[in-house]
């Protein structure tokens, strides 16, 4: 009985199989069966075959060039298939005792017929088009009753006649080598398992496999390989704690000419093949007594927008639950942070997982306490020992140049953490001491990670914060963060984003100008039209300009300069809701009580709040009376505290909606704390909020309060989101009642003039929020093949960061790439489309590239001597190209001239779109 009977395969590569007359270049494939797999690593591989049972939805999943395919056992039937009660006496030839599953009798035609219609025809409807066939050696199981040649008959004309059945259907085959006579053209591919290490299931352990054991597969294989011309696999079992030797099978299969996959025992985890994802998630520990929800949770605020800015994504763990056992292929370190030790129990409990991981090597960052009673058995497994109470002052013995990042450490005796990391277990960044010579360490480097204690993480006084230690230092450090390129949501065509949103509050307001005008006249007259090259995305209140909201007088006028306004091209259209609630958690609870809470929207007389009202129905509003009939609604922006719950989330995407808004960049350089830098949004379940890049005049002007020109504060925001990293896009967010008085719209067009001195790429804040959503589902993978590094599944998203250390693209012998530009912090890739393979280093063929522009690029194709390039913006095209001196360029089919900048030539259009012909021939 084979082992992927039951357990689905992670992680096959396939070079090239043909089926009949159709031909597929494969690269890779995987096979999981978990319940939980990781959908988005999964697409590093060109196929991924699951379990169809957990609900995959493969039409989702489905892009050019990755493919669901669904498990299928063909020789047995579990009891747990819902079509396992339907299995007549007569197709049963024997029983699988060690699984209780029912071994079919293959020869029935009617058995056929059957197997069609209730295993392959739902799947097929469910939109799975491909399918791994197991059990295929089963009917051995039958011993005299079975015949033999008999069962292989029927199993031949059970596979052609899926052929048949299904057209376009591809399959896989877990060995039935003794098939392959009659099934030529049929099948794409052969896989079977343990070729040198193998997985014994009854005694849960791993094993080498014998030499003679080995042979005889490899002659199966290189069989099937002569014979039939298809690829073959070899899965073999490793330990997943073992990632070195997993890697090492890898290559001894791969150099047999043999596509590998090497993982775990049960294959519910991303191992090693041709392709091996290189993993962007972090698991982050915390308590959650210590916060009311994911907005005000501490590494929520102070390290996600970190882990965001290297590459990963933040998964969250509550320790006072049970704990995962997170799988190494997907997640790249765990992070704890907690305020105070856990209960006792969880305490232990934790403990004893942190432990577990430590000894599995994993590397971990542990910030301000540990979590746990410091006992002996809780602290020796990380070389911790706990210390004494400090008496009198407590000094400092050794410090490193990473302590003191934006606030020197302050220590107190009350506040030490009474820990000290064993001299043969690390290298402490801060060393403290008491009166009587009590050795403290606060923050250290370990064999395992890193910790830095209470008070030397973040410090909070006086309304404002500060990291003591080196924050990007340390979690590179603690967590072994290696170079790669990094999906980037700031940038697009090798320039910083940029983009304008507007909540509609105040809409109805009127303006401290001639005539006292409606603000959002003002807005429309001097913000708008004066800006027609910014994209923007503006917004209505319908409580506040509607004839059932609070000023029904005033609506005509309203309604008339919200459909101005929405009918500019320069414009994208946004529901601020209905009655702007101003706590969402009130809203999903319907929670009218008469606490000091209770005014959690605008008074609109008799009215409730309900998600139902306050979603669909602001848009259903807007649709229907103020949006042109060829634009759609497809944005809510979050209201109030902005902290929308799961369930809001999960109603805004049922609705069809982005969503944006909620976080609180607002570092200046009276503040120039990165503590007041947010991270991308906020993950709630399976949805994401995306908060605004930058925060709103509201934090400049002190609640409205004064000055009323402190917007003009944002452009600092701005400048060091920029630089020395750029963190955020530029992206102007403003209520309407910022042109109100003279002094806040003076401040809000100089936010423009800002913005747009610089050389930027303008955007729909719809399109920075795909960008922001494809963030967290992009994968990369190295190839062993060549080195490479494959980018898939990156949706929106066409921003590589690329550090200075990885040496500059080589573009010949990448794909994918129009080009790259300079920027503070390394090399922004410029991506022609959601996938592309990158390769680093010199190369001798100097051909034009695409260095910047302030558009979208839609195609770069090389051939040979020549470019043909496409790019689409929403302002004038400016591009900037290098390597094309001496070349001949033609936009839109007519030759243009650039204007020498050093290396570089510079164009600037007329038009907001243009197809590029750049020749090179002289070369």
């Amino acid at each position: 009985m084979n082992w992927c009977a039951r357990v689905l395969c992670v992680g096959l590569i396939l070079f090239a199989a043909s089926v009949g007359a159709a031909q597929a270049a494969w690269h890779s494939i995987a096979f999981h069966y978990g319940a939980n797999a990781p959908l988005d690593e999964l697409h590093a591989f060109d196929i991924a075959v699951v379990d169809p049972d957990h609900g995959f939805d493969p039409s989702a999943y489905r892009t050019p060039g990755n493919e669901l395919f669904a498990y299928v056992s063909v020789g047995e039937v579990n009891p747990s298939r819902p079509y396992a009660s339907q299995i007549l006496p007569a197709w049963r030839l024997a029983t699988n005792q060690a699984w209780g599953s029912i071994v079919i009798d293959q020869r029935p035609a009617a058995w056929r017929e059957f197997f069609y219609a209730k295993a392959i025809s739902p799947l097929w409807a469910r939109g799975y088009r491909g399918f791994f066939l197991d059990t295929l050696d089963s009917y051995q199981l039958g011993g005299n009753q079975a015949d033999p040649i008999a069962q292989q008959a029927g199993l031949v004309a059970l596979i052609k006649g899926l052929r048949q059945r299904f057209p376009g259907i591809r399959l896989i085959a877990n060995r039935g080598f003794e098939l392959m006579p009659g099934l030529s053209g049929d099948i794409e591919a052969v896989a079977a398992e343990s070729l040198f290490r193998g997985w014994d299931a009854a005694s849960r352990s791993y094993r080498a496999v014998p030499e003679q054991d080995r042979a005889w597969l490899l002659e199966k294989l290189g069989e099937v390989k002569r014979r039939y011309g298809i690829p073959v696999i070899a899965i073999d079992y490793v330990s997943p704690d073992d990632r070195a030797l997993a890697r090492e099978t890898a290559q001894k299969i791969r150099e047999l000419d043999i596509v590998p996959w090497v993982a775990d025992g049960g294959l519910g985890t991303l191992g090693v093949s041709n392709v091996e994802v290189l993993p962007r998630r972090v698991l982050i520990v915390f308590d959650s007594r210590e916060s009311t929800g994911m907005h005000s949770r501490s590494p929520h605020r102070y390290v996600e927008m970190l882990l965001n800015y290297f590459g990963y994504v933040a998964d969250y763990a509550d320790a006072n639950r049970p704990l995962p056992e997170p799988d190494r292929g997907s997640y790249a370190g765990l992070i704890a942070w907690f305020d105070g030790q856990l209960p006792p129990a969880a305490g232990a409990r934790y403990a004893r997982w942190l432990g577990a991981r430590v000894a599995e090597g994993w590397r971990v960052a542990l910030f301000d306490d540990p979590g746990f009673a410091p006992t002996p058995e809780n602290l020796s497994p990380l070389g911790l020992s706990s210390a004494q109470s400090p008496v009198g002052p407590i000094a400092i013995t050794q410090r490193t140049v990473n302590v003191g990042y934006e606030l020197e450490p302050m220590p107190r005796t009350r506040t030490v953490t009474r820990l000290r990391l064993d001299n043969s277990a690390g290298t402490s960044w801060l060393r403290l001491h008491d009166a009587r010579g009590e050795v403290f360490d606060g923050v250290g480097m370990t064999r395992w990670g890193g910790f830095v204690w209470n008070p030397f993480s973040v410090v909070e006084y006086n309304g404002t914060s500060r990291w003591v230690v080196n924050p990007w230092e340390f979690l590179r450090q603690a967590l072994a963060l290696p170079d790669l390129p990094v999906p980037d949501t700031t940038s697009d065509a090798g320039r910083r984003m940029l983009f304008a949103h507007m909540d509609g509050d105040g809409f109805p307001s009127r303006a401290e100008f001639a005539g006292s005008p409606y603000c959002s006249q003002v807005v429309f007259d001097q913000i708008l039209k004066r800006y027609p090259t910014v994209p923007h995305t503006m917004s209505v209140i319908e409580g506040e300009v509607s004839p059932q909201g609070l000023y029904p007088k005033d609506s005509p006028a309203l309604e008339a300069i919200a459909r101005q306004m929405f009918a500019l091209p320069n414009v994208e259209i946004a529901s601020h809701t209905f009655s702007h609630p101003f706590r969402w958690s009130k809203v999903e609870a319907r929670d009218a009580s008469s606490d000091e809470d209770a005014d959690y929207h605008l008074d609109i007389p008799n009215y409730i709040p309900s998600l139902d009202r306050e979603i669909e129905g602001s848009v259903d509003y807007i649709r229907t009376r103020l949006a042109p009939a060829d634009k759609q609604v497809r944005i809510l922006l979050w209201s109030g505290d902005a902290a929308p719950t799961a369930g809001a989330l999960a109603h805004v995407r049922r609705a069809g909606l982005l969503n944006m808004n909620g976080g609180n960049t607002t570092v200046m350089q009276a503040n120039p704390s990165i503590t007041h830098i947010s991270p991308l949004g906020a993950r709630l379940g399976s949805n994401f909020q995306v908060f605004a890049p930058i925060a709103n005049e509201n934090v400049y002007t002190n609640l409205w309060r004064g000055p009323f020109y402190g917007f003009e504060h944002v452009t600092e925001t701005f400048s060091l989101t920029g630089e020395p990293r750029r963190i955020k896009p530029i992206d102007i967010y403003f209520h309407t009642f910022s042109a109100s008085k003279p002094a806040s719209l003076k401040a809000l067009q100089k936010a423009y003039d800002w913005a747009l001195s610089r050389p930027v790429r303008p955007v729909f804040s719809s399109e920075f929020m795909q960008i922001a959503d494809a963030f967290n589902h992009v994968v990369l993978a190295r190839d062993a093949a060549d080195g490479s590094v494959r980018v898939r599944n990156a949706g929106a998203l066409r921003s590589l960061r690329a550090p200075r250390s990885l040496g500059e693209p080589n573009l010949a012998a990448s794909e994918g790439l129009a080009g790259w530009s300079d920027g503070p912090d390394g090399r922004y890739l410029i991506m022609t489309a959601e996938e592309a393979r990158l390769r680093f280093g010199a190369s001798t063929l100097q051909r034009p590239y695409l260095v910047d522009a302030n558009a979208r690029v839609m195609r770069w194709q090389w051939q040979g001597n020549t470019v043909q390039g496409e790019l689409a913006g929403h302002a004038p095209v400016e591009f900037t190209l290098a390597n094309a001196q001496g070349c001949a360029v033609r936009v839109n089919r007519q030759a243009v001239t650039g204007s020498p900048s050093g290396q570089l030539l510079r164009f600037k259009l007329n038009d907001a779109a243009a197809t590029l012909d750049i020749s090179c021939r002289g070369r």
